[in-house]
């Protein structure tokens, strides 16, 4: 088995070569990086609206609650926490 830190070593002498080779002034995202960029804005904007129409079909009424009893006899039968003790 080869030794693992020769080859990163290889590797990273590698690497660090061509990062000197490339012009700091001179890099930028290019028509690539544009195009990535407007991939994903227009499915965010896709996305944004589509769950737009989805939360206007939402209905967010709630049912109406019981009417608590109105007697003070079965006020005690069901207690404080409104379940029945037995």
């Amino acid at each position: 088995m080869p030794d693992m830190s020769a080859s990163a070593s290889l590797a990273m002498t590698q690497l660090v070569t061509l990062a000197k080779e490339v012009d700091e002034d001179k890099v930028t995202p290019g028509v690539l990086g544009f195009i990535v960029f407007a991939v994903m804005a227009l499915a965010v904007w896709g996305l944004m609206r589509s769950m737009n129409r989805h939360m206007n079909r939402v209905d967010f009424k709630e049912p109406p609650e019981p009417k608590a009893p109105v007697s003070g006899e079965s006020a005690e039968a069901t207690g404080p926490a409104g379940s029945k003790q037995g």
